[in-house]
């Protein structure tokens, strides 16, 4: 008698394997890895970043400390990259003066993006003030850069050293500086896609149902802009660097005891024909981060293009 519980003979169970969906970040990686460029520009970031953030640790040479005795020396195994002529160690110098300079390329580009990007989110979404933020933008972009950082830093600067301290005061204005003179790009950017992504289905269908305009931008026009501005936050920590770098090589930026990348390369012009290399070290510095951060904003320009990641 047969088992009307069982299978025929013969008969096979398909059995469905259902799979975890490939997530969009891992095309974005694996897209990124293609470009050669790219990978070796994260990796010397990484690098740099480990550098001036570990090795103040493992180095016990104090970047101020100073030791005529010492002084103008070249490398050695006691000074890696030789001394200045105070006879304090580059190598410490370069270390510390990296953290700052990085902290400056960051906190600028951070302020800088979010002007940028509130900018450009309320320009494309809301047509009333499209007209009035972008001549705003385009104020800002006549506006001659580099006269107006030394004029803002001439005339604010003893007030912040007095508000918070030499070293505090400055961090605050340069920072400040920067990121209020370099967000018209990323305004700009960031309107054109909103202004295109108002015409898609998804957020015409959403506003047809009443989600009011916040709403709208936090949950579906932020998120759907993330890669213009990914890609100048990568291009503004360049910018940043550099900029700060010719406000210390101009002698207006942070004190001669605190170092940075470009207040070392300013305090070394005076013995470039004596010690090149006190003028190597920083600008190579300088030179190979903005290029490696260069590096990684076109790779992630491709990597979160859909147009190149299906290739």
């Amino acid at each position: 008698m047969t088992d009307l519980n069982t299978n025929p003979i013969g008969e096979i169970e398909a059995i469905a394997v259902v799979e975890d969906p490939r997530s969009q970040w891992w095309d974005v990686w694996d897209q990124f890895k293609t470009h050669k460029g790219a990978v070796l520009g994260l990796a010397f970031f990484v690098l740099v970043i480990l550098l001036v953030l570990v090795g103040p640790h493992l180095w016990t040479i104090a970047p101020n400390h100073i030791d005529i005795r010492a002084k103008n020396q070249g490398m050695s195994l006691a000074h890696p990259m030789g001394t200045d002529q105070l006879g304090r160690d580059t190598f410490a110098q370069m270390l510390s003066g990296g953290r700052v300079s990085l902290a400056v390329g960051v906190v600028a580009m951070a302020l800088s993006l979010f002007v940028g990007t509130l900018v450009g989110v309320l320009a494309g979404y809301f047509r009333r003030i499209d007209g009035l933020l972008m001549r705003f933008t385009d104020l800002f972009l006549a506006l001659p850069l580099l006269p107006l950082l030394l004029v803002i830093i001439m005339l604010f600067r003893d007030t912040l050293r007095a508000a918070f301290g030499p070293e505090t005061g400055i961090f605050i204005l340069i920072v400040f500086v920067i990121g209020i003179t370099s967000w018209m790009q990323t305004a700009r950017i960031v309107r054109g896609d909103v202004l295109a992504l108002k015409q898609q289905e998804f957020v015409l269908a959403a506003r047809s149902i009443g989600t009011p305009p916040h709403r709208m931008i936090l949950r579906h026009v932020l998120p759907n802009v993330m890669s213009p501005i990914m890609v100048s936050a990568t291009l503004g920590i360049a910018n940043a660097i550099i900029t700060e770098s010719a406000l210390s090589f101009l002698g207006l930026g942070f004190p001669s005891d605190f170092p940075t990348w470009g207040r070392l390369l300013f305090d070394s012009t005076n013995f470039m024909s004596l010690h090149p290399a006190r003028v190597i070290w920083p600008g190579l510095a300088i030179s190979l981060t903005v290029l490696s951060v260069n590096y990684m904003g076109d790779g992630l320009r491709d990597a979160l293009d859909p147009r190149i990641r299906g290739r």
